[in-house]
């Protein structure tokens, strides 16, 4: 963590009221401790994977909009591709077709009050919880999609980095 610290405090970016808290081995464990980091008088909060480069501004202040609001949000984009669940005892076969139809890709940033979140964060986590916005969803708050861009990519594969550099270098 320090040569991590090291490069964003350095970073033109980041703010003089930033404060650089180690994660966890989970996700859930790295924002419970940056929800412990927190100034008293933070009063909404901004989950956003730093896997994922490409967020656009739009989407970020439609996020906090709603976080003001009083309701989550979650950035994600409509499923546009077929789904097909696969049969449990022979994972090559085929169950059923999923209708894609209301059904989004969860994205980040995911925003939300403080408070929900860490009544969300207190709570017993649901079952395949995957996001911070499945865990205030469990608690019976509101969560709105914003609705986003394939360009906000998730950096987890070498597929992946490939089509961020072409994108990247694609930018003005």
């Amino acid at each position: 963590m320090p040569r991590c610290s090291k490069i964003i405090r350095s970073s033109s970016a980041t703010s003089a009221h930033s404060t650089i808290v180690a994660g966890g081995p989970e996700r859930r464990d790295s924002v419970a401790a940056g929800l412990r980091a927190l100034p008293s008088d933070c009063g909404i909060v901004l989950v956003h994977d730093g896997a994922r480069p490409f967020v656009e501004r739009g989407v970020i202040d439609a996020v906090i909009g709603h976080a003001r609001a009083g309701d989550g949000a979650v950035a994600a984009v409509p499923v546009s591709d077929t789904l097909k669940a696969q049969e449990p005892t022979d994972p090559t076969r085929v169950s059923r077709t999923v209708p894609r139809d209301g059904l989004w890709r969860a994205q980040t940033p995911q925003g939300f009050p403080r408070r929900l979140l860490e009544r969300a964060y207190a709570a017993e986590p649901p079952a395949g919880a995957t996001d911070d916005a499945s865990l205030v969803e469990a608690c019976g708050a509101v969560v709105r999609l914003v609705p986003d861009s394939s360009r906000n990519l998730k950096i987890t594969t070498r597929e992946d980095l490939a089509l961020a550099e072409a994108l990247a270098a694609a930018a003005p």
